[in-house]
């Protein structure tokens, strides 16, 4: 089993630590060992601390052999995306402006409950600065590369963590999600990625990109997604937008399925125009299989037309807000990119901004009542696959570009509704490409479910990157 312990799912381990054919101990190892052989070829990790997660790993063995776990996710490493503070280790934000030296006191909530539930902290993952772009390089950690083809980008911003699962270093690891930061990656990657309902998974410190921002999952598996959710959705005071707290197992209810299920199905949203035909394609052979599975499926644009006005006045002011009180002699050291759409966001009126958050309400409102029409809404996670590492865009350069390409994700950051990226196929060249599923505001456990029935009927399901 040894030689095989780098493709178990988070699910697999736990089974194995209850019955004792595999220690949290050999499992961190082989990890390490690993992310040691292979990382220099993808850039995922920003930070292992070998000494530490061994000793979190003896300590989970130590648990397992007294049949105490903390939880089922005991001894199983996660990937930290490094925009979540992490005691004890730097949270530099991929960037060059952040002062190593700290002092790092604090877990964010996600951080903390893994701790509780006895999880092995395997290292901290690449993120573009301050996480404000679709694709992962920065001027700190340079470029991440997709392990499907390491000319490509694995998206971002929780690059990283997308690429370290596809890698097969980790089963599980966070990532955050402003306009996408989850499911672009995933959707490049060919891994699962979860944006929770806004609130459902406590943050603290608020994203300085506000309440655009979600914790969530990633995996291999909804399966695993699920089980991590299951330990990070829960209560955490520090976080003063968090929802009500609702004891949920979600990996208990992924039979849940979709026969009889109402979807929309919309492969353009209405209006976008560029997209790559063979991403349309992989679509419908998805939409496909949903029916196959007894959903009902209607062709149905959603509401509201092309939010990117909205969201670049709510970014771009935010670009500003976080960047206000750093000194003028550290700006050189930023991402071009990042200081382009600061130093406009600066410049954005106040009437402009207030209604950009008025236009915001009004299109989460339009889409709560559309969503009473259906449970579900499918749609591309991307308009296209992966493209060349270093580039911010396939189509221009522009401190706007990434949006171009990205006009299925951050829409659903507006209107803050769960949605998950899920593999659906792969082009010509060999690259994934993702399939999301939209789901009702609160209704995590149903998108989680949608995707776990989906996952079972995909005939890609568990292919691994050429040399991993």
């Amino acid at each position: 089993m040894s030689e095989e312990i780098h493709e178990l799912t988070a699910a697999e381990l736990s089974t194995a630590f209850a019955s004792r054919g595999l220690s949290p101990v050999e499992v961190t190892e082989a990890c390490l060992a690993r992310i040691d052989a292979l990382d220099a070829e993808i850039n995922a990790f920003c930070l292992v601390d070998p000494k530490i997660s061994r000793a979190q790993a003896e300590a989970s063995e130590q648990r397992w052999t007294e049949s105490a776990p903390l939880s089922p996710l005991d001894g199983v490493p996660v990937a930290i995306k490094d925009l979540l503070l992490t005691k004890g280790w730097p949270t530099r934000r991929g960037s060059l402006t952040v002062d190593p030296k700290g002092p790092w006191t604090d877990d964010a909530p996600t951080v903390a409950r893994l701790r509780e539930a006895g999880a092995v902290l395997i290292g901290k993952t690449t993120t573009p600065e301050f996480g404000w772009k679709g694709t992962t390089d920065s001027p700190l950690t340079g470029i991440t590369r997709n392990p499907w083809n390491k000319e490509k980008t694995p998206g971002g911003s929780s690059g990283g963590s997308a690429a370290a699962l596809a890698a097969r270093f980790c089963p599980l690891a966070l990532g955050t999600d402003g306009g996408g930061s989850i499911r672009i990656p995933a959707g490049f990657c060919g891994v699962f990625g979860s944006k929770p309902s806004f609130g459902r998974v406590p943050a603290w410190p608020l994203s300085p990109f506000g309440t655009v921002a979600h914790v969530g999952p990633m995996s291999r598996t909804v399966l695993d997604s699920a089980m991590l959710l299951n330990v990070i959705a829960k209560p955490d005071a520090r976080d003063w937008h968090a929802l009500s707290y609702e004891p949920t197992d979600y990996a208990a209810e992924l039979e849940t399925g979709v026969r009889g299920k109402r979807i929309a199905f919309s492969p353009r949203l209405g209006h976008v125009q560029l997209i790559v035909p063979e991403v349309e394609e992989l679509l419908a052979a998805a939409a496909k299989r949903f029916e196959a599975l007894g959903a009902h499926m209607e062709l149905a644009d959603p509401p509201g037309g092309d939010q990117i006005e909205t969201f670049c006045t709510l970014w771009w002011a935010s670009a500003a807000f976080l960047l206000r009180d750093l000194p003028e002699e550290k700006k050189p050291l930023l991402d071009s990119g990042l200081r382009q759409i600061a130093e406009e966001g600066a410049r954005i009126p106040l009437k402009q901004y207030l209604s950009a958050n008025a236009a915001r309400g009004e299109h989460g409102s339009a889409m709560r009542q559309f969503m009473r029409r259906y449970d579900f809404l499918l749609t591309p996670s991307l308009a296209t696959a992966a493209f060349d590492a270093g580039q911010l865009s396939p189509v221009n350069e522009n401190g706007n570009a990434w949006l171009n390409w990205t006009p299925f994700t951050f829409p659903f950051n507006i209107t803050q509704q769960p949605a998950a990226s899920i593999p659906c196929g792969f082009t010509r060249e060999g690259l994934p490409v993702g399939l999301q599923i939209v789901g009702r505001m609160f209704d995590d456990a149903g998108v989680l479910a949608a995707a776990a029935a989906y996952e079972r009927a995909d005939p890609h399901f568990g292919k691994v990157p050429p040399g991993f």
